[in-house]
């Protein structure tokens, strides 16, 4: 009880200390508000905190302000509004990374006290040692002594930092690279140089050169810088044919994608129909494959833009397709084609392929049937005319009606259809008037009558006769009327 009646009066004592702030004037209170109309109006500076950096005057003063209970001496601020220093969490820097390979440090001969008793290492204790458990131990031994683990460095990373694909990136393997291809580069001119050399010791060189200027009756060019020239200008001839043009390679490995950009000037797919159940459009690749103008009714080759797959499979962008692929497949197997650098020979090229394989395929079809015979087998009429048997699967049901197959399964009722009874051409309810169904070739109402025809129609149309089934129909019972009923009716009356 002494001790908690000593803690109320320390704490009275420090209230005390405080000093409340005094009351304001009204005239002091006018003029604070006047100030602060006029900061808010951009008429007077804005008010300055302790640290020099002014404050909104739009803030309330219940956030700039600080109570009088903490400090009264403080001015407003808005220090505590912003991060704070001290709590803020501190990241590892951009340079740091983890250490790659083993320390060069040289293995210790000596045993080290509060090392392993089993190999020795400083790094862990002899529980936890992961080596074969000796003998004689290395505290014994001072042989054998193992290297120190590597203790990675422990990073604390950020949001970036653990997202960033260069973290840790050495400059100095590229470096390598460039090194590696600056090697194979003078590789290949040392060898060049030295086929020059054999070549030109051989007289072939001057020979090629004799003809060449014989042909085109030019001077052969003597100085030695033109002759580096051109070989060069041969290398890069020979390096940019290797070369794909963007969306032409179709290596996997290697292969360049072309985005699917458009012209500004031109409508984007989206707007096209803003209906939402329209074609779907992909924002990631800008596709939209179905046509958006399907729901409008609209003709697709009238429309300016049908979807992707519209203008992917019409006109002669398929015989396009055949054409990159023949080209594909050729420059594998060694032919110098390219469909933007020389269409022409392509095209060329994939005519005297089709032709040549229509004749193997008719050579190989020859030589199959002069071999082994059979040529009256090809001439036959189709097998669906011989034996009326097809090998396509088609499932009936009980009644005879198609399920699954070729045709379209069509819903039909049990019973009999089409049934023409007493003399009469169409069937009972081909024809309605006045809410009473009959016949349609003598307008009859009398089911199973027989049939009158045109004089049937004149006599009906002349008076309008309803079927005697009509006096047979008795009158339904009115149901019984409820309290609430009978008693509306007599406030009525």
């Amino acid at each position: 009880m002494l001790a908690a009646s000593e803690a109320v009066g320390a704490v009275a004592e420090g209230a005390v200390g405080l000093e409340e702030p005094k009351k304001m004037t009204r005239e002091d209170w006018r003029k604070k508000k006047e100030l602060e109309e006029q900061r808010k109006l951009g008429n007077a500076p804005a008010e300055v905190d302790e640290e020099g950096k002014d404050i909104n005057p739009h803030i309330p003063q219940y956030i700039s302000s600080v109570p009088w209970y903490i400090d009264p001496s403080k001015r407003p601020t808005l220090k505590h509004q912003r991060p704070q220093e001290e709590i803020q969490a501190q990241y590892t820097p951009i340079g740091e990374w983890y250490k790659r390979g083993v320390q060069d440090k040289p293995v210790t001969t000596k045993f080290r006290k509060g090392a392993c008793e089993n190999c020795g290492s400083i790094t862990h204790k002899k529980k936890d040692c992961l080596e074969r458990p000796r003998r004689v131990g290395a505290k014994f031994t001072c042989t054998d002594i193992a290297p120190d683990e590597h203790d990675q460095v422990q990073l604390s990373l950020d949001y970036d930092g653990k997202r960033d694909r260069w973290n840790g990136y050495d400059p100095e393997d590229h470096m390598r690279i460039v090194e590696e291809y600056a090697k194979v580069d003078l590789a290949k001119r040392t060898l060049k140089a030295q086929k020059l050399q054999e070549e030109l010791a051989s007289g072939k060189l001057m020979d090629q050169a004799n003809s060449a200027r014989k042909q085109w009756g030019e001077d052969e060019p003597n100085s030695q810088t033109e002759r580096e020239h051109n070989s060069e200008d041969e290398d890069e001839d020979k390096y940019a044919d290797d070369i794909d043009m963007p969306g032409q390679n179709f290596d996997s490995k290697r292969r360049i994608t072309v985005r699917n950009l458009r012209i500004r000037e031109d409508i984007a797919k989206y707007l096209r129909n803003l209906d939402p159940n329209s074609a779907y459009y992909d924002p990631k690749t800008r596709a939209m494959r179905e046509n958006p103008y399907s729901n409008t009714g609209m003709n697709p080759d009238e429309v300016y833009y049908a979807g992707d797959n519209f203008v992917r499979y019409s006109g002669d962008t398929i015989t396009m397709a055949q054409t990159q692929l023949f080209a594909w497949e050729a420059y594998e197997k060694g032919s110098e084609v390219h469909l933007q650098a020389d269409p022409t020979k392509l095209e060329l090229l994939h005519q005297s392929f089709k032709v040549k394989k229509e004749d193997f395929k008719d050579k190989q079809k020859e030589s199959i049937l002069q071999k082994y015979g059979g040529e009256e087998h090809l001439d036959a009429p189709p097998r669906e005319l011989l034996l009326a048997q097809t090998e396509d699967y088609v499932e009936y049901s009980r009644h005879g009606a198609v399920l699954k197959g070729q045709e379209k399964a069509v819903a039909r009722s049990k019973y009999e259809e089409d049934i023409l009874i007493n003399n009469h051409v169409c069937i009972w309810g081909s024809y309605w008037r006045d809410g009473y169904w009959g016949y349609k070739c003598c307008h009859s109402f009398v089911k199973q009558s027989y049939c009158t025809g045109s004089a049937g129609i004149q006599t009906s149309s002349g008076t309008a006769c309803a079927p005697f089934e009509e006096e047979l129909i008795e009158e339904e019972p009115e149901e019984p009327k409820t309290l609430m009923e009978m008693h509306q009716e007599k406030m009525k009356q």
